[in-house]
């Protein structure tokens, strides 16, 4: 069987190009992770690529951990998938001590804290949260390839701090830093750059291992990034880039899409292929993501793959405040609950983590269990450390019980019950944790041991391959990139939210727009968007954004006893 027979027509003909320069245009839920994997399959299963000189690169370790796993359900070993991070570490450690005679130099662990000291040494005392914004500007001055005095020129202020002492504090904590001989994560990729540029036998090296590249995400590449991508492929020709321009969403951490806009324009040559036909989101949803991004640079059409017979419309509420609504999306999911739908199925977006507490809350008030996307990882939380540990201990000597008993003997003994805590706080957060081992258990192959079973834990540990919880789960719109739900709650759709308030300028607030495109393209079956005209201090009006859809929340949409108003809804557009 070929690694070519699973992909559509359009699937296939990008993953068939092997050599010089490609661009997938991928749209949200057209199979990009698919056709990257099953490319590089074809490659190794023609001989084209070995495994070990193709290089992967993604922008967050699971999803470099789902990428390996896929290529080894494919029979692939060997490729490296690694974070630029990642890849540029591996090098400097690699050389470094050749290099220099010594260890490459230590990471820092905590930005801030460092800056905090370098504060301190300055008799500065700035807040917190003047740090962390300090700390963002550092990441984004270096991923944008800019001096300090250059970064001092683009007058780029913080609350809380002057602009001389913004460029003092910069200069001091870069001092700190080396005199303790250690590097920040932007230092590794500059550092890993600059080895490259000054060391013709290591970038020699460098492009004797790796001859083939894949970049996922493309749109969201620094000029860092870029740079470092361009010394690994040296004068090499062999990269295919794979990414959506209304996907970007980092702007403001240094992403730049007009790497991938202007790809075709740098290879004359290159094979360009868009994948439009989308196999996540029923008609109507993607007729409102299309209707956002029309006109938009790069802006890809997306078709629905499936038959959109007795798809529902998105709908549109307005409420009078920001509980009235947090109340209304939590009756909401109760009744989708109530219909059949998992918990599991279903999620709330927001702009805002500030925007999650009174939503939890509603959702606890009716026992409805939640996850907060970007928590704790899965496999970080004590009660899974703690229960793959114990069943680690019990594979040594399991009982005659048989497989998944012993899995539940020892969960039980953690604490598992039949019946879960009340919804809301750590010990159901820790209850649903083992409920999801279990749930593995259950699913495991016949024939499983325990000694494998652990072990299988461990890999998915390793490569962030976490089991799915029976929650809800709430999260920032950017931490919802890459992910689907069937069914997706977009709360907050208001002037001063979405957009944000900060977003003035035309560029922040395409910027934004793009957010909501990437918000709406989270759902599969259902839609509901929601705002509220309560601000606490002042009224709130519904987001342009709506207007641009084509949706509008007709009559006032307010909530009146537990129920939105019956005029309340939305329209296609």
């Amino acid at each position: 069987m070929s690694a070519l027979d699973a992909l559509d027509e359009r699937q296939r003909e990008a993953a068939s190009v092997l050599r010089g320069p490609v661009a997938v245009l991928a749209g949200a839920g057209t199979g990009k992770t698919r056709v990257i994997t099953h490319r590089i399959a074809h490659g190794v299963d023609t001989g084209a690529y070995t495994p070990s000189r193709v290089m992967a690169v993604t922008f967050t370790a699971k999803a470099a951990g789902e990428l390996r796993g896929r290529l080894r359900a494919l029979g692939v070993g060997g490729v490296s998938a690694r974070t630029f991070h990642s890849a540029a570490l591996a090098q400097l450690n690699f050389f470094w001590p050749t290099l220099t005679g010594d260890t490459a130099p230590t990471i820092v662990n905590n930005k801030v804290r460092l800056l905090g000291q370098a504060a301190d040494g300055l008799r500065l005392r700035p807040s917190t949260a003047t740090l962390r914004d300090i700390a963002s500007e550092i990441e984004w001055r270096k991923v944008s390839m800019l001096s300090i005095d250059q970064y001092a020129e683009q007058n780029r202020p913080i609350t809380g701090i002057s602009a001389e002492a913004l460029i003092e504090l910069q200069a001091a904590y870069e001092a700190l830093k080396d005199e303790r001989r250690q590097l920040d994560f932007e230092d590794v990729l500059l550092a890993c750059a600059g080895m490259l540029e000054a060391e013709p036998r290591v970038a020699a090296s460098v492009h004797e291992q790796y001859r083939h590249f894949t970049v996922d995400e493309f749109q969201d590449v620094s000029p860092l990034q870029n740079r470092l991508l361009e010394l690994w492929l040296g004068d090499r020709r062999d990269v295919c880039v794979v990414g959506d321009a209304s996907q970007t969403i980092y702007s403001f951490a240094g992403a730049q899409q007009r790497y991938l806009l202007e790809f075709e324009r740098r290879y004359t040559d290159a094979t360009v292929v868009r994948l439009e036909t989308n196999y996540r989101s029923q008609a109507p949803i993607l007729t409102a993501a299309n209707a956002l991004m029309h006109g938009r640079p790069g802006a890809l059409e997306l078709v629905p793959a499936r038959d959109g017979f007795g798809a529902e419309t998105p709908t549109v509420t307005g409420y009078d405040g920001d509980r009235e609504e947090a109340d209304g999306v939590a009756a909401a999911i109760a009744r989708r609950i109530s219909s059949g739908a998992s918990p599991a199925e279903i999620a709330v977006l927001y702009r805002a983590h500030a925007q999650s507490g009174v939503l939890q809350q509603a959702l606890a008030e009716r026992g409805i269990p939640t996850s907060v996307l970007g928590g704790t990882r899965f496999f970080d939380m004590p009660e899974v450390r703690q229960a793959v540990l114990a069943l680690r201990g019990a594979a040594v000597a399991p009982s005659d019980a048989g497989f998944l008993p012993n899995v539940r003997d020892v969960l039980r003994s953690l604490g598992l019950t039949d019946e879960p805590p009340a919804a809301g706080g750590a010990q159901r957060d820790g209850w649903e944790a083992r409920r999801a081992i279990l749930r593995l258990a259950e699913e495991a192959p016949a024939g499983t041991t325990l000694r494998q079973f652990a072990d299988d834990l461990m890999a998915r540990a390793k490569d962030q391959h976490e089991p799915e919880l029976q929650t809800v789960t709430l999260s920032t719109l950017h931490a919802a990139k890459g992910l689907e739900w069937p069914h997706v709650f977009l709360t907050g759709w208001s002037e001063g939210f979405l957009p944000i308030s900060y977003a003035t300028s035309f560029e922040q607030i395409d910027e934004e727009r793009r957010l909501a495109y990437v918000g709406i393209t989270r759902a599969a079956r259902t839609l509901a968007l929601s705002w509220s005209r309560s601000a606490g201090r002042g009224e709130r009006s519904p987001s342009r954004f709506l207007a641009e859809i084509g949706t509008t929340s007709r009559g006032t949409g307010i909530l009146r006893d537990g129920a939105p108003n019956a005029r309340s809804g939305a329209r296609r557009g």
